[in-house]
């Protein structure tokens, strides 16, 4: 879908220089913001980041022939003489702007996640499993944000069938910017932890932040909730008036007891890995009940979509680095999760390791962004550990926190301590032996990926 100069006009205001354009019907294929990779069929934005500012790479955008370019008001003098442009007060607004024409035109069914933990697998599921409805555009990598969904949109193409939104947020007002310019129809919320406590200070303040999402949801939309979680109910019934589907995860023990069946329901058996949701039995390749919880989500949002599914189905997926991955190493089988870690990621991925068989091994790197709860949320991780038969807990921390800490594990035999990760890997090597089983998680700041090739 080609943006037109009358189209841009009428968002952006009048273009300047409109003589400098060579084609009196000019079109943009697309929108770019990195001089590194426009075509000359794009229109440059400028925006300034936190570590850049495109109005710095104008000169490169002419040289590889950029018929026109959006900049801030006041840097005209950047630009030679006749080459077209539009200036606005906020070049990241006018880019989203811009974003939400396209995503008007394009008229397709768009979800949004949010949530504390658990957007970006749900996000991956959905796309595998939306396929059945043809090519289906999902944000990638972490394109979770003000830029990044805005990308996404604006990526999209004719062809599509859905978009699928991941929407992350570090505080209040964040997500309802999101939701401005990306208009949902489908709204999930995968539940609502203590991610970006330290800033936003409390779980209400983070309840508050992800039922923004309603703000500029489709009225005839619908939002997927967490059941059971009353705070999140409450709250979002005060910004949303419309259809609300909340979903529930059991163990398939719990299938003959009374049911609620105002809730979406799915029964989790352990030792398959298989749910069952009305009566359809589902296989699917991630592991855990945290995993079968988020594909309650996914299952949600096909039903909306007009999804058959068959009486018994089985979806492989593609695992992303640092979640949901599992390598076998010559001596043991190792859980790599280290992409980041939330109090309630680590208790669910502690969950999934304890599952397996034989001896169960952690190497936990500190969580952060916890901010004057911290000590509280690692100490009732510690404690749960305590309660688990997990053999050694190797903690990597700072030398305060290992002093704290150490004085508050005195009496367990469990926890080693390192400040660093270039000896993680002989640490654990000592106390493993063949057919044991590692969960590697912690905060994105230690990069615990590094740690992996370590292990035997």
């Amino acid at each position: 879908m080609d943006f037109s100069v009358p189209d841009i006009n009428n968002i952006l205001g009048n273009i300047k220089n409109k003589c400098g354009l060579s084609n009196q019907f000019q079109t943009f294929k697309n929108i770019s913001l990195d001089s590194r990779t426009i075509l000359n069929c794009e229109l440059f934005i400028a925006i300034k980041g936190t570590n850049f500012d495109g109005h710095d790479f104008l000169n490169e955008v002419i040289k590889k022939g950029g018929k026109a370019v959006v900049i801030k008001d006041g840097m005209q003098n950047l630009l030679p003489n006749n080459l077209p442009f539009w200036t606005v007060p906020d070049t990241l607004e006018a880019f989203q702007k811009l974003a939400l024409f396209k995503r008007r035109k394009l008229d397709i069914p768009v979800v949004g996640i949010t949530g504390s933990v658990g957007k970006t697998t749900t996000k991956e599921m959905m796309g595998e499993v939306l396929k059945q409805l043809g090519t289906i555009k999902l944000s990638q990598l972490n394109f979770n944000n003000e830029i990044g969904v805005g990308k996404t949109i604006l990526d999209s193409d004719l062809k599509d069938k859905t978009i699928i939104l991941e929407m992350g947020m570090r505080g209040l007002g964040q997500i309802e910017n999101l939701s401005k310019f990306s208009e949902p129809d489908i709204a999930v919320i995968t539940n609502i932890g203590s991610s970006h406590i330290g800033i936003l200070g409390s779980k209400e303040n983070i309840t508050y932040a992800k039922c923004e999402i309603t703000k500029h949801l489709n009225p005839k939309g619908v939002v997927i909730i967490p059941a059971n979680d009353l705070f999140l109910e409450e709250t979002l019934k005060k910004n949303w008036n419309g259809r609300i589907i909340k979903v529930e995860l059991l163990d398939r023990n719990q299938k003959a007891q009374s049911i609620n069946k105002s809730n979406l329901q799915g029964f989790f058996n352990r030792s398959n890995n298989s749910i069952i949701i009305e009566d359809k039995l589902f296989e699917i390749s991630y592991q855990g009940f945290h995993n079968a919880f988020n594909f309650l989500f996914v299952y949600a949002v096909a039903k909306e979509l007009g999804i058959k599914f068959k009486n018994t189905n089985k979806f492989k997926f593609v695992s992303l680095n640092g979640r949901n991955k599992i390598l076998k190493s010559i001596k043991t089988t190792i859980y790599d999760e280290t992409y980041n870690a939330s109090p309630e990621s680590v208790k669910a991925c502690i969950n999934n390791l304890l599952d397996n068989p034989n001896n169960h091994f952690l190497i936990f790197g500190s969580m952060h962004e916890l901010g004057n709860k911290s000590k509280k949320y690692h100490k009732d991780i510690f404690d749960f550990i305590n309660r688990t038969n997990i053999k050694k807990c190797v903690f990597i921390c700072n030398k305060n926190d290992e002093i704290y800490y150490a004085d508050y594990l005195k009496n367990s035999t469990k926890f080693l301590f390192l400040n660093e990760i270039n000896k993680v890997g002989e640490t654990i090597n000592k106390y493993t032996k063949r057919g044991d089983f590692i969960l590697v998680k912690g905060s994105r700041y230690w990069q615990l990926e590094r740690v992996i090739k370590l292990i035997d």
